[in-house]
């Protein structure tokens, strides 16, 4: 195998996580942090019609989504990624200063509370792609 195929290899390899996030700057932090603290390969959308857009092009391993987002909230955005059969396996942590625990609990989507702490955040992105 060629050097250049070998890394492509690697690269294709990653796991990916699609991270929801309107607030451009939270996005662009927590994007940094993932990839800086984790082996993960993280992409942002800023809206659940950006996000369905993306997941046309790459199969994330793992979605990351705010509860408050333009246009549809983040429980509406889940459902319609799990609706895809390709998609109904990848699990999800809803961020948010408030979170619909019910509903969490009832489709098992991990919740964490912003501010987030960036320690249990990078925990549980690991727990849930090992």
């Amino acid at each position: 195998m060629s050097h250049r195929n070998e890394q492509a290899k690697q690269k294709s390899s990653k796991k990916t996580i699609l991270l929801v996030e309107d607030d451009e700057n939270i996005g662009e932090v927590l994007i940094q942090v993932i990839s800086e603290e984790t082996p993960y390969i993280a992409i942002l959308a800023t809206d659940g019609f950006e996000a369905l857009k993306t997941v046309n092009e790459i199969r994330p391993d793992l979605f990351i989504l705010d509860y408050h987002l333009p246009h549809m909230n983040g429980l509406e955005l889940y459902d319609q990624l799990h609706a895809r059969h390709e998609l109904s396996h990848v699990p999800a942590i809803m961020i948010s200063a408030r979170l619909p625990k019910a509903e969490l609990h009832q489709r098992h989507i991990q919740g964490m509370h912003k501010p987030l702490d960036l320690d249990e955040f990078l925990q549980a992105i690991d727990e849930l792609l090992t």
